[in-house]
């Protein structure tokens, strides 16, 4: 294994698996830390981890069990993914793992970089946007988990380390990766040891992953993962590919957890042509709404692409969340989730299109999957996913502002077809 990566979430951990792929290196996406000596046949492996809303503390503890283990793989270089709208809040968890991974690693500096310009995600003078917006103004800041008010990378990521957060602006990326790599030298000297880089393009991307080419730790979105593959194969270390991805035959499903803005577009554009079931906290917490009655309701759709949704307005998770209490809804919706998927597995559903990362993690953790290999892309971003163990499902992990308004039907068809 060339690259080890350690991702914060599920959908995030697709998201830079399919950046690999598409970049020609042979990448499996393992759910959480491998059985010890399961190391796979694979140039880069991608880690998903559950860490992103946990403490921070335990989330250091998963993260450097994590990247042991990568070790062990003898890995050349290693990532530490997150979700390019950087969701953390002041206490971490984004800081006190990365400063982590550095001590381990003993490295002098690691670039901070959650950029993703196909998806809207540039930063400049260490401001992220989305889109035309600042990330405050994005609908980020009404997330239910981790809301971002605020867009400044090098402020909110102080608030969260110990040490000093240094930037590298545009004017000295338009530069080129020499000006970058000296940049990130100076920062690192005055004891600045993470260090914010804009990007605003693709090439600028590119440009970077040149400049860290020698770089042992990484930090950033799956954009940063851009140029890596160029790295390793001007070395000569890259093989050609050979995985395909071979659709399956069986029932489909959608399952929507997230709340953003997109997964709210993209329910009502897969309302519009196929049958719903919404799932309301308050409905789980009294029994009014079990797991069984979802199955049903897939049961009688079968055929129909139907989808399961938690999906719902900002206002109205707050509603819940104050009536509830804010882990106890979180608790209920990922545990119906996961309990739903198990089910629909053992009822002979094959194909399942998930929205959200939670919900992702969830779902995923339920079926006891260890691994995915990496197909297509769907919409920039999302890839399908195949796995065999423990039976063969073709899946889609979605972060919730990812996707165009047609995802749901669209990954459904990539990921095969009813019998």
């Amino acid at each position: 294994m060339l690259l080890g990566c350690i991702a914060d979430d599920f959908t995030g951990a697709s998201d830079l698996a399919n950046t690999l792929a598409k970049g020609g290196m042979a990448t499996v996406q393992f759910v959480g830390i491998p059985a010890a000596g399961d190391a796979a046949e694979c140039e880069a492996g991608v880690v998903a981890l559950k860490t992103r809303s946990i403490s921070a503390a335990e989330a250091v503890s998963q993260s450097l069990a994590a990247l042991d283990w990568l070790k062990r793989q003898g890995c050349r270089q290693y990532l530490f993914k997150y979700c390019s709208t950087f969701d953390s809040t002041p206490e971490g968890n984004i800081g006190p793992v990365a400063e982590a991974l550095l001590e381990a690693l003993d490295a002098p500096a690691a670039i901070v970089c959650p950029v993703f310009p196909a998806t809207g995600r540039t930063l400049y003078m260490g401001h992220l946007f989305v889109g035309d917006r600042l990330l405050s103004e994005s609908g980020m800041q009404s997330h239910p988990l981790n809301p971002m008010s605020d867009p400044d990378i090098r402020r909110w990521l102080g608030l969260q380390c110990k040490g000093g957060v240094g930037l590298v602006p545009y004017a000295t990326v338009r530069q080129g990766a020499d000006a970058v790599e000296a940049a990130i030298a100076t920062e690192a000297s005055a004891g600045r040891r993470l260090v914010v880089v804009d990007a605003v393009v693709d090439a600028d991307l590119l440009a970077i992953g040149r400049a860290v080419a020698g770089h042992e730790l990484l930090t950033g979105g799956s954009g940063i993962a851009l140029g890596l593959p160029d790295n390793f194969r001007r070395a000569g270390l890259l093989r050609e590919a050979t995985d395909i991805f071979e659709p399956i035959a069986g029932p489909g499903v959608a399952l929507s957890g997230s709340c953003s803005p997109a997964s709210r577009a993209q329910l009502e554009t897969h309302l519009a042509n196929h049958p719903g079931l919404a799932i309301g906290a308050d409905d789980l917490l009294s029994g009014n709404l079990t797991v069984e009655q979802a199955v049903s309701f897939v049961e009688r759709h079968r055929g129909q692409d139907p989808i399961v949704y938690s999906t719902a307005e900002p206002e109205a998770v707050r509603q819940a969340q104050a009536r509830h209490g804010r882990k106890a809804v979180a608790a209920a919706i990922e545990g119906f989730f996961g309990g739903l998927a198990r089910k629909l597995v053992e009822d002979g559903v094959t194909r399942i299109a998930v929205g959200g990362g939670e919900t992702s993690g969830a779902v995923v953790g339920e079926l006891g999957i260890d691994r995915f290999h990496i197909g297509p892309e769907i919409d920039p971003g999302v890839p399908a996913l195949s796995t065999q163990r423990p039976r063969p499902l073709r899946m889609a992990l979605k972060s919730g502002n990812f996707g165009a308004p047609d995802f749901f039907q669209k990954a459904l068809g990539r990921l095969g077809h009813d019998e």
